[in-house]
Protein backbone atom coordinates (compact mmCIF):
# COMPACT_ATOMS: atom_id res chain seq x y z
CA UNK A 1 0.00 0.00 0.00
CA UNK A 2 1.65 3.28 -1.01
CA UNK A 3 1.64 5.86 1.79
CA UNK A 4 0.69 8.19 -0.50
CA UNK A 5 -2.49 7.31 -0.67
CA UNK A 6 -4.58 10.33 1.09
CA UNK A 7 -8.15 9.34 1.83
CA UNK A 8 -9.04 12.90 2.88
CA UNK A 9 -7.77 13.72 -0.58
CA UNK A 10 -9.89 11.50 -2.35
CA UNK A 11 -13.22 12.24 -0.19
CA UNK A 12 -12.83 15.63 -0.76
CA UNK A 13 -12.82 15.17 -4.46
CA UNK A 14 -15.69 12.55 -4.08
CA UNK A 15 -17.76 15.64 -2.05
CA UNK A 16 -17.67 18.19 -4.89
CA UNK A 17 -20.95 15.39 -5.88
CA UNK A 18 -22.29 16.92 -2.87
CA UNK A 19 -21.58 20.81 -3.33
CA UNK A 20 -21.95 21.03 -7.17
CA UNK A 21 -25.02 18.97 -6.64
CA UNK A 22 -27.28 19.33 -3.88
CA UNK A 23 -30.51 19.12 -4.93
CA UNK A 24 -30.06 15.83 -6.80
CA UNK A 25 -28.76 14.37 -3.71
CA UNK A 26 -31.27 16.52 -1.67
CA UNK A 27 -28.85 17.99 1.06
CA UNK A 28 -28.24 21.02 1.74
CA UNK A 29 -24.82 22.90 2.19
CA UNK A 30 -23.42 25.20 4.38
CA UNK A 31 -21.25 27.40 5.70
CA UNK A 32 -20.16 28.00 9.81
CA UNK A 33 -18.88 30.93 10.69
CA UNK A 34 -15.12 29.63 10.81
CA UNK A 35 -15.86 28.65 7.35
CA UNK A 36 -15.95 24.91 7.55
CA UNK A 37 -18.68 23.33 4.94
CA UNK A 38 -21.66 21.50 6.20
CA UNK A 39 -23.46 18.78 4.30
CA UNK A 40 -26.70 18.16 6.20
CA UNK A 41 -27.99 14.93 4.26
CA UNK A 42 -31.09 14.32 6.61
CA UNK A 43 -31.36 15.90 9.72
CA UNK A 44 -33.14 19.20 8.47
CA UNK A 45 -32.91 17.97 4.42
CA UNK A 46 -34.51 15.10 2.96
CA UNK A 47 -31.81 12.67 2.24
CA UNK A 48 -32.10 9.71 0.24
CA UNK A 49 -30.36 6.69 -0.98
CA UNK A 50 -28.51 8.42 -3.43
CA UNK A 51 -27.06 11.05 -0.71
CA UNK A 52 -26.77 7.57 1.25
CA UNK A 53 -24.89 5.97 -1.22
CA UNK A 54 -22.46 9.10 -1.84
CA UNK A 55 -21.91 9.16 1.92
CA UNK A 56 -21.25 5.65 2.33
CA UNK A 57 -17.85 6.19 -0.29
CA UNK A 58 -16.86 9.24 1.41
CA UNK A 59 -16.98 7.24 4.76
CA UNK A 60 -14.36 4.77 3.00
CA UNK A 61 -12.28 7.64 2.25
CA UNK A 62 -12.34 7.33 -1.63
CA UNK A 63 -11.61 3.73 -1.91
CA UNK A 64 -14.18 1.26 -1.77
CA UNK A 65 -17.08 1.51 -3.90
CA UNK A 66 -20.84 1.64 -3.39
CA UNK A 67 -24.22 -0.17 -5.25
CA UNK A 68 -27.57 -0.08 -4.31
CA UNK A 69 -30.23 -3.28 -5.61
CA UNK A 70 -32.21 -5.72 -4.19
CA UNK A 71 -31.40 -8.89 -2.54
CA UNK A 72 -32.89 -12.15 -1.10
CA UNK A 73 -33.10 -13.56 2.29
CA UNK A 74 -35.02 -16.98 2.48
CA UNK A 75 -38.17 -15.53 1.39
CA UNK A 76 -37.10 -12.16 1.97
CA UNK A 77 -36.39 -9.65 -0.99
CA UNK A 78 -35.24 -5.68 0.17
CA UNK A 79 -33.25 -3.12 -1.01
CA UNK A 80 -29.58 -3.75 -0.16
CA UNK A 81 -26.12 -2.08 0.04
CA UNK A 82 -22.96 -3.81 -1.97
CA UNK A 83 -19.69 -2.47 -0.51
CA UNK A 84 -16.22 -3.59 -2.25
CA UNK A 85 -12.53 -2.49 -1.81
CA UNK A 86 -9.03 -2.97 -2.86
CA UNK A 87 -7.83 -1.38 0.48
CA UNK A 88 -9.65 -2.65 3.08
CA UNK A 89 -8.04 -2.16 6.46
CA UNK A 90 -7.14 1.51 5.45
CA UNK A 91 -10.98 1.80 4.02
CA UNK A 92 -12.75 0.16 6.73
CA UNK A 93 -10.82 0.45 9.73
CA UNK A 94 -8.43 3.59 8.68
CA UNK A 95 -11.38 5.44 7.47
CA UNK A 96 -15.02 4.10 8.01
CA UNK A 97 -15.05 2.98 11.42
CA UNK A 98 -16.33 4.93 14.02
CA UNK A 99 -13.40 5.44 16.39
CA UNK A 100 -13.83 9.41 17.28
CA UNK A 101 -15.97 10.36 20.24
CA UNK A 102 -16.44 14.01 19.93
CA UNK A 103 -18.29 15.73 23.14
CA UNK A 104 -20.21 18.40 22.36
CA UNK A 105 -20.44 21.75 24.87
CA UNK A 106 -24.17 20.24 26.06
CA UNK A 107 -22.52 17.01 27.11
CA UNK A 108 -23.46 14.80 24.15
CA UNK A 109 -21.25 12.80 22.46
CA UNK A 110 -21.01 12.79 18.61
CA UNK A 111 -19.55 9.82 16.62
CA UNK A 112 -17.22 10.60 14.56
CA UNK A 113 -15.98 8.46 11.19
CA UNK A 114 -14.67 8.96 7.78
CA UNK A 115 -11.21 9.83 6.71
CA UNK A 116 -10.53 12.55 9.13
CA UNK A 117 -10.07 10.30 11.95
CA UNK A 118 -6.85 9.20 9.82
CA UNK A 119 -5.48 12.63 10.40
CA UNK A 120 -6.58 12.84 14.32
CA UNK A 121 -5.61 9.33 14.51
CA UNK A 122 -8.56 7.95 16.39
CA UNK A 123 -8.24 5.76 18.02
CA UNK A 124 -4.08 5.58 17.67
CA UNK A 125 -3.75 1.96 18.48
CA UNK A 126 -5.67 1.11 14.41
CA UNK A 127 -3.60 2.85 12.78
CA UNK A 128 -0.19 1.73 14.60
CA UNK A 129 -1.76 -1.93 14.00
CA UNK A 130 -2.49 -1.04 10.21
CA UNK A 131 0.64 0.66 9.71
CA UNK A 132 -1.02 3.93 8.33
CA UNK A 133 -1.70 7.55 9.10
CA UNK A 134 -2.94 10.40 6.22
CA UNK A 135 -1.17 13.62 5.47
CA UNK A 136 -3.51 16.23 4.09
CA UNK A 137 -4.09 20.04 4.30
CA UNK A 138 -8.41 18.93 3.89
CA UNK A 139 -10.36 16.57 5.92
CA UNK A 140 -13.69 14.93 5.75
CA UNK A 141 -15.98 14.26 8.30
CA UNK A 142 -18.89 11.76 8.89
CA UNK A 143 -21.31 12.24 11.92
CA UNK A 144 -23.99 10.28 12.79
CA UNK A 145 -26.11 12.77 14.33
CA UNK A 146 -29.41 14.11 14.46
CA UNK A 147 -28.30 17.40 15.42
CA UNK A 148 -25.80 19.72 12.89
CA UNK A 149 -22.51 20.28 14.38
CA UNK A 150 -21.72 23.02 16.88
CA UNK A 151 -18.72 25.24 16.70
CA UNK A 152 -17.20 23.97 19.17
CA UNK A 153 -16.86 20.72 18.00
CA UNK A 154 -15.73 22.32 14.47
CA UNK A 155 -13.00 23.82 16.28
CA UNK A 156 -12.06 20.34 17.99
CA UNK A 157 -11.94 18.53 14.98
CA UNK A 158 -9.95 20.89 13.33
CA UNK A 159 -7.52 21.44 16.00
CA UNK A 160 -7.13 17.72 16.36
CA UNK A 161 -6.44 17.20 12.69
CA UNK A 162 -4.38 20.22 12.19
CA UNK A 163 -6.24 21.92 9.80
CA UNK A 164 -8.10 25.21 8.70
CA UNK A 165 -11.84 25.50 8.94
CA UNK A 166 -12.33 26.47 5.44
CA UNK A 167 -10.79 22.95 4.45
CA UNK A 168 -13.06 21.07 6.34
CA UNK A 169 -16.33 19.09 5.42
CA UNK A 170 -19.01 17.68 7.75
CA UNK A 171 -21.15 15.57 6.14
CA UNK A 172 -24.52 14.91 8.65
CA UNK A 173 -27.09 12.27 8.53
CA UNK A 174 -29.54 10.87 11.55
CA UNK A 175 -29.54 6.88 11.91
CA UNK A 176 -33.11 6.76 11.17
CA UNK A 177 -32.73 8.41 7.86
CA UNK A 178 -32.66 6.95 4.15
CA UNK A 179 -29.08 8.17 4.07
CA UNK A 180 -28.10 7.33 7.65
CA UNK A 181 -29.54 3.92 7.39
CA UNK A 182 -27.60 3.43 4.01
CA UNK A 183 -24.53 4.12 5.78
CA UNK A 184 -24.55 2.33 8.87
CA UNK A 185 -25.45 -0.89 7.01
CA UNK A 186 -22.67 -0.24 4.21
CA UNK A 187 -20.21 -0.56 7.34
CA UNK A 188 -20.91 -4.59 7.04
CA UNK A 189 -17.52 -5.12 5.69
CA UNK A 190 -16.18 -3.08 8.60
CA UNK A 191 -17.91 -5.51 10.92
CA UNK A 192 -16.28 -8.54 9.30
CA UNK A 193 -13.17 -7.07 9.44
CA UNK A 194 -13.36 -5.95 12.73
CA UNK A 195 -14.60 -9.18 13.61
CA UNK A 196 -11.87 -11.18 11.52
CA UNK A 197 -8.99 -8.58 13.86
CA UNK A 198 -10.47 -9.50 17.38
CA UNK A 199 -10.36 -13.05 16.86
CA UNK A 200 -6.39 -12.74 15.60
CA UNK A 201 -6.68 -12.27 11.60
CA UNK A 202 -4.15 -9.12 10.91
CA UNK A 203 -6.34 -6.41 8.75
CA UNK A 204 -3.27 -6.21 6.50
CA UNK A 205 -3.58 -9.93 5.47
CA UNK A 206 -7.15 -9.04 4.10
CA UNK A 207 -6.18 -8.00 0.40
CA UNK A 208 -10.18 -7.05 -1.00
CA UNK A 209 -13.62 -7.40 0.75
CA UNK A 210 -16.61 -6.94 -0.72
CA UNK A 211 -19.91 -7.64 1.36
CA UNK A 212 -23.90 -6.59 1.46
CA UNK A 213 -26.76 -6.33 3.51
CA UNK A 214 -30.66 -5.15 3.80
CA UNK A 215 -31.24 -1.05 4.63
CA UNK A 216 -33.96 -1.19 7.04
CA UNK A 217 -36.93 0.89 6.50
CA UNK A 218 -37.20 4.71 7.39
CA UNK A 219 -38.70 5.63 10.61
CA UNK A 220 -38.32 8.30 13.16
CA UNK A 221 -37.50 6.15 16.20
CA UNK A 222 -33.35 6.06 16.74
CA UNK A 223 -33.73 3.66 18.94
CA UNK A 224 -35.23 1.04 16.44
CA UNK A 225 -33.27 2.22 13.48
CA UNK A 226 -30.19 1.65 15.57
CA UNK A 227 -31.20 -1.92 15.99
CA UNK A 228 -32.79 -2.78 12.47
CA UNK A 229 -29.31 -1.43 11.16
CA UNK A 230 -27.93 -3.66 13.58
CA UNK A 231 -30.22 -6.54 12.83
CA UNK A 232 -29.84 -5.73 8.98
CA UNK A 233 -26.11 -7.14 9.74
CA UNK A 234 -26.50 -9.45 12.18
CA UNK A 235 -28.91 -11.40 10.54
CA UNK A 236 -28.43 -10.51 6.44
CA UNK A 237 -25.03 -9.62 6.14
CA UNK A 238 -22.77 -11.56 4.27
CA UNK A 239 -18.79 -10.58 3.99
CA UNK A 240 -16.42 -12.18 1.64
CA UNK A 241 -12.71 -11.41 2.13
CA UNK A 242 -9.38 -12.43 -0.09
CA UNK A 243 -6.47 -12.73 2.54
CA UNK A 244 -3.00 -14.23 2.28
CA UNK A 245 -2.72 -16.68 5.27
CA UNK A 246 0.02 -19.43 5.67
CA UNK A 247 -1.81 -21.98 8.49
CA UNK A 248 -4.89 -22.40 7.17
CA UNK A 249 -5.87 -24.99 9.94
CA UNK A 250 -5.89 -21.70 12.31
CA UNK A 251 -7.24 -19.62 9.46
CA UNK A 252 -10.21 -22.20 9.15
CA UNK A 253 -11.08 -22.19 13.13
CA UNK A 254 -11.14 -17.96 12.82
CA UNK A 255 -13.83 -18.31 9.92
CA UNK A 256 -15.80 -20.50 12.40
CA UNK A 257 -15.74 -18.39 14.98
CA UNK A 258 -16.04 -14.77 13.15
CA UNK A 259 -20.35 -15.19 12.48
CA UNK A 260 -22.93 -13.81 14.32
CA UNK A 261 -24.91 -16.79 15.18
CA UNK A 262 -21.27 -17.76 17.58
CA UNK A 263 -22.80 -15.15 20.15
CA UNK A 264 -24.96 -16.31 23.27
CA UNK A 265 -27.49 -13.93 22.66
CA UNK A 266 -27.73 -15.01 18.95
CA UNK A 267 -31.38 -15.02 17.75
CA UNK A 268 -33.27 -12.09 19.06
CA UNK A 269 -34.11 -8.83 17.60
CA UNK A 270 -31.57 -6.19 18.76
CA UNK A 271 -33.64 -4.26 20.02
CA UNK A 272 -34.86 -7.06 22.15
CA UNK A 273 -31.53 -8.08 23.57
CA UNK A 274 -30.73 -3.92 23.86
CA UNK A 275 -33.70 -3.66 26.52
CA UNK A 276 -32.68 -6.41 27.93
CA UNK A 277 -29.22 -5.15 28.57
CA UNK A 278 -30.44 -2.24 30.12
CA UNK A 279 -29.55 -0.38 27.18
CA UNK A 280 -25.67 -0.99 27.94
CA UNK A 281 -24.19 -1.89 24.75
CA UNK A 282 -21.14 -3.36 27.43
CA UNK A 283 -23.90 -6.04 28.75
CA UNK A 284 -24.44 -7.63 24.95
CA UNK A 285 -21.86 -10.40 24.18
CA UNK A 286 -19.34 -8.86 22.11
CA UNK A 287 -19.63 -12.11 19.84
CA UNK A 288 -22.76 -10.86 18.68
CA UNK A 289 -21.37 -7.79 16.47
CA UNK A 290 -20.43 -10.07 13.41
CA UNK A 291 -22.05 -10.75 10.15
CA UNK A 292 -24.47 -13.68 9.31
CA UNK A 293 -21.57 -14.97 6.69
CA UNK A 294 -18.71 -14.70 6.74
CA UNK A 295 -16.45 -16.32 3.29
CA UNK A 296 -12.96 -16.47 3.32
CA UNK A 297 -10.40 -16.79 0.26
CA UNK A 298 -6.94 -17.80 1.27
CA UNK A 299 -5.01 -16.85 -2.40
CA UNK A 300 -2.28 -18.37 -1.44
CA UNK A 301 -3.51 -22.15 -1.73
CA UNK A 302 -7.46 -21.09 -3.70
CA UNK A 303 -9.35 -22.95 -0.92
CA UNK A 304 -12.53 -21.08 0.39
CA UNK A 305 -13.61 -20.96 3.84
CA UNK A 306 -17.32 -20.20 4.56
CA UNK A 307 -19.11 -20.28 8.26
CA UNK A 308 -22.72 -19.02 9.22
CA UNK A 309 -26.34 -18.16 7.93
CA UNK A 310 -28.86 -15.42 7.44
CA UNK A 311 -31.71 -15.72 9.31
CA UNK A 312 -34.82 -14.40 7.73
CA UNK A 313 -37.06 -14.85 10.43
CA UNK A 314 -35.76 -12.64 13.13
CA UNK A 315 -34.68 -9.97 10.09
CA UNK A 316 -38.17 -9.85 8.63
CA UNK A 317 -39.59 -9.34 12.07
CA UNK A 318 -36.73 -6.81 12.85
CA UNK A 319 -38.11 -4.52 9.81
CA UNK A 320 -41.47 -4.82 10.46
CA UNK A 321 -42.92 -7.97 8.42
Amino acid sequence: MPKVLSVNRLARALSEKFLSNPDFYNVYCTKTSTGATIIDAGVKSRGGFQAGKLLTELCLGGIGKVQLDFKTYGELTFPSVTVSTDHPAIATLGSQFAGWRIKEPDGSIAIGSGPARALALKPKDVYEEIDYRDSSDCAVLTLESNCLPSDALIEKVTTTCNIKAENLIVVVAPTASIAGLTQVTGRVVEVGIHKLRTLGLSPNLIKYACGYAPIPPAGKDFEVAMARTNDAILYGGTVYCTVEYDDETALQKIVNQAPSKMSKDYGKPFLQIFREADRDFYKIDHNLFAPAILIVNNARTGNVFKAGENNPTVLAESLGL
